[in-house]
């Protein structure tokens, strides 16, 4: 086990160590946004105490059953938003594009939105269904 300060920068490889989870794992929470991203560019990126503490609270709720989706609005509840995004100039982000119309295009962050593929969808089908009774009206 690694000791740990507040201001000490960790890799990926010894945060896996340090709270007992895959690299893989972590990554998955991080896409999820209940971890904040690293700090930090590519193979410079680190990860702080701040990342540690996070990554503690949502593996003692999935070890108590909580299930992911849960962890998040608990979080949010909580005062304490799902990891926001730091976005940097240059950093990838990858947004949904739903054509739902000409000239009509719905963009979408599901990670920074919080919201999962059915969610998203029942968006696009409501504003599907809105454009066709606007466009009945005519």
């Amino acid at each position: 086990m690694i000791a740990n300060t507040p201001n000490q920068r960790h890799s990926l490889d010894e945060l896996s160590a340090l709270v007992g989870l895959s690299k893989r794992t972590i990554r998955y929470y991080i896409g999820l946004g209940l971890v904040a991203r690293p700090e930090g560019e590519t193979k410079g990126s680190f990860y702080t105490a701040e990342h540690l503490q996070q990554l503690a609270q949502v593996k003692t709720l999935t070890e108590s059953g909580v299930s992911l989706e849960r962890i998040s609005a608990l979080l949010a509840q909580a005062g304490q938003p799902p990891a926001e995004r730091r976005l940097t100039p240059g950093q990838l982000t990858v947004k949904s594009h739903i054509y739902l119309s000409n000239g009509i295009e719905l963009v979408v962050d599901g990670t920074a939105a919080g919201l999962s593929p059915e969610e998203i969808r029942a968006v696009a089908n409501a504003a599907l269904q809105k454009i066709s009774e606007l466009k009945d009206k005519k």
